[in-house]
């Protein structure tokens, strides 16, 4: 089954995930959580079409390609950040909900360490 590769399939499933909502990045759509940036489609010419770039970890990113590397891969002009490549079309709804809702405990995790080392 053809599935889409553009943000309005993400958006769809993502604004049904507490903590999640629409806003934007660069030139077009993304969802945040805590006012910071947990899904976008991916700009970057090294990147796919139907390309997303989800904002998941070091740790999980590599865990995420080790075990299905025809879903989620990484070039090197997103190493340095903590977020995993997605292609749109291999990933069903119910996997691509669960890596929304790691995005967006990611993000809030990211917020409370930053406000509590603040606080220091």
């Amino acid at each position: 089954m053809a599935r889409k590769a553009d943000f309005a399939r993400v958006r769809k499933v993502g604004l049904q995930i507490a903590g999640l909502e629409e806003g934007k990045a660069w030139s077009g759509p993304c969802l945040k959580a805590n006012k910071k940036i947990a899904a976008c489609m991916a700009t970057h010419r090294s990147t796919e079409p139907g390309t997303l770039v989800v904002v998941v970890g070091e740790d999980v990113r590599d865990e995420l390609i080790e075990g299905d590397p025809d879903v989620y891969y990484i070039k090197d002009h997103y190493v340095p950040w903590p977020t995993v490549l997605v292609r749109l079309e291999l990933i069903d709804d119910v996997a691509l909900r669960d890596l929304l809702m790691m995005a967006a405990r990611y993000r809030s995790a990211d917020t409370a360490k930053r406000a509590r080392t603040r606080r220091r």
